[in-house]
């Protein structure tokens, strides 16, 4: 007997239309391997034959998104004026007209706010950074700062969409996405794109993370992120239900391909496809998946190098690790968005809360990828969607309002300099004075570093080619490449 015939003889009758649904409703949201080509899915999702357009530097990419906007002047933009400027006026010449946010146009004076916290030349290499930061210090000599990166967004969700997919429009495929549709996946068992949530542990719950942000636009489903959740279950809808054992489940799986099989034949749909591969993905994740999330063979070293935090699911720490492992299990595209930074008000108290629960995971995971020879073919990226103002939103130090004028990143790993500052801005940290890197610009070094060609890196959508990088010229930032 069959599944079909099993369900049928259990008097749980449903019509072929209506199993498909179901079906697609309980593993859908399992997007990886590549689509039907026979009778049964290819087990690797091979990526596009005509690439890498050259040797790539890196395989995989870490991609610490810290949502909400860092504060650039308080971590990582070093000036030597601008201590002795706090409590003046921020003169209209740096401004240059540039438009107030809603938050911040009724002040009478824009107050300059110097740094919150004491900076520090660190390393070997004399990078400048915060006190709030310390553990980052400790892998100045393996990273690049980028001091000059800016976007036109002034607002959280323009600018974080902006970041992740080229485009300030929501629905375009994200950086994830393009970079499983273009090099696929070097592991049957999971997907080639997986996203790690968390939320800072200080009393600002931060922007909302819409799932949009590792969508795949139109690109094909398949290549959309994969929510990896926290607990025990990290994947909604991967066990089997109540009296279902592996075997049947695989007949069942069996039986649903050869119904899509003859849908696809009927109709040719490509999603079709894709729904097989997903329903064979998420069975063989069924063992994947909890090894990954099981940490309790990790040594007590890996919790001194992470902090405490890394034993608590849902964490920022606990994602830094759970980062590692799926890095050493080939995943293409591993992507961490924190919450917490938006610091309109307690700037001093919110910082360092999200400070703490960042930097020591943050920088551990550099030094566990380079112990374990990960990190030369990882780019690792941390950063938001902007930075804070140099003047203060109310009172001085109660708090920074938006600024896209420029803003700090970090990168390290596959390809890039060590030990590297890239870009300066002027005396008040409010406009750039050198090597002004976009948010385009950055999209297509890390697409570079992978082996990637930005500019014939395209998809055919409403009779345009479209990329990632948007139709104004972006370019490569040589000079953060090693």
């Amino acid at each position: 007997m069959n599944i079909l015939d099993h369900i049928n003889s259990s008097a749980n009758i449903i019509n072929r239309r209506s199993l498909l649904g179901q079906s697609g409703i309980a593993l859908g949201s399992l997007a990886a391997t590549s689509m039907l080509k026979g009778e049964t899915p290819s087990p690797i999702n091979k990526g596009l034959p005509e690439l890498p357009h050259f040797q790539a530097k890196a395989k995989r990419v870490i991609y610490m998104f810290q949502s909400g906007g860092p504060s650039h002047i308080d971590l990582f933009d070093h000036s030597d004026k601008i201590n002795g400027l706090h409590g003046s006026e921020l003169p209209k010449s740096v401004r240059g007209g540039q438009r107030l946010t809603g938050m911040t146009a009724g002040l009478k004076k824009l107050l300059v706010c110097g740094p919150v916290s004491p900076m520090k030349q660190r390393g070997s290499s004399g990078t400048w950074m915060s006190d709030m930061v310390p553990y980052t210090g400790k892998v100045a000599d393996k990273i690049t700062v980028i001091n000059s990166m800016h976007t036109e967004a002034i607002n959280h969700d323009p600018g974080i969409t902006l970041l992740n997919t080229g485009s300030q429009i929501p629905g375009r495929p994200s950086l994830g996405s393009w970079a499983s549709y273009g090099l696929g996946s070097s592991n049957s068992n999971m997907p080639s794109y997986i996203v790690l949530i968390s939320q800072g542990n200080g009393k600002n719950p931060g922007q909302p993370i819409f799932s949009r942000l590792w969508g795949s636009g139109f690109l094909p489903s398949q290549h959309q992120g994969v929510l990896m959740r926290s607990g025990k279950n990290p994947l909604l809808y991967l066990n089997d239900p109540p009296g279902i054992d592996r075997s049947t489940r695989r007949r069942m799986l069996d039986d649903l391909a050869s119904l899509n099989k003859e849908t696809y034949q009927e109709f040719a749909d490509p999603e079709i496809e894709t729904r097989i591969a997903q329903y064979e993905m998420a069975f063989r994740m069924q063992t994947a998946a909890p090894e990954i999330v099981d940490i309790s063979k990790e040594p007590e070293s890996t919790f001194k190098l992470y902090g405490e935090d890394a034993r608590k699911p849902g964490t920022y720490a606990y994602n830094c690790l759970l980062a590692r492992r799926l890095a050493e299990r080939d995943v293409r595209f591993i992507q961490l968005f924190h919450r917490g930074w938006d610091q309109h008000g307690s700037l001093i108290p919110h910082l360092t809360s999200q400070c703490k629960d960042t930097d020591q995971p943050s920088a551990a995971l550099v030094t566990d990828l380079e112990q374990r020879g990960l990190l030369k073919d990882t780019i690792i990226i941390w950063g938001g969607e902007f930075g804070r103002t140099a003047y203060s939103q109310g009172s001085l130090r109660n708090g920074r309002d938006h600024h896209g004028r420029c803003f700090s990143i970090w990168m390290a790993g596959g390809g890039i300099k060590q030990g590297h500052v890239h870009g300066k801005t002027d005396d008040y940290c409010y406009n750039i004075e050198k090597d002004p890197v976009h948010t385009h610009d950055m999209n297509a070094t890390i697409l570079h570093s992978l082996g990637i060609d930005h500019e014939k890196f395209t998809f055919k959508f409403q009779g345009l080619n479209a990329r990632l990088t948007g139709v104004e010229k972006a370019k490569v930032v040589k000079g953060i490449l090693a």
